[in-house]
């Protein structure tokens, strides 16, 4: 078994919290763009970035596993993210999808987000 990761300086701390903000704006102003509000692409644009920047902060605090599910599943929403502004015509559609994985998958058993192919 190995040990847990150290602590994380506090300044860290502090950009993960700022990331999560930007990334929960992000988030609600995407949402608004797509029932009609007049915000454009930066709630897309917004969430993708913030979504960019948690990611490496989580693999550099090793918080988080690209081989884990949890980890594939930062990268797929991070995909669909993009492919929304990619495909408009799709975003409403792949934001519900997207809203529904993350809660699905936050909220899962330790044991399934930690889940690795071939364990």
């Amino acid at each position: 078994m190995t040990s847990p990761p150290p602590k994380p300086p506090e300044w860290r701390r502090w950009l993960g919290i700022a990331l999560r903000s930007a990334h929960i704006a992000g988030v609600v102003a995407l949402g608004a763009s797509l029932l009609g509000a007049p915000v454009g692409t930066a709630g897309a644009l917004a969430t993708l970035l913030s979504g960019l920047g948690l990611l490496a902060s989580e693999l550099v605090d090793r918080r988080l596993a690209l081989n884990e599910l949890a980890g594939a599943v930062v990268l797929l929403k991070l995909a669909l993210v993009a492919a929304m502004l990619a495909w408009p015509g799709a975003a409403l559609a792949l934001f519900w999808a997207l809203l529904v994985l993350s809660a699905v998958v936050s909220h899962a058993p330790k044991g399934l987000r930690h889940w690795r192919p071939g364990r």
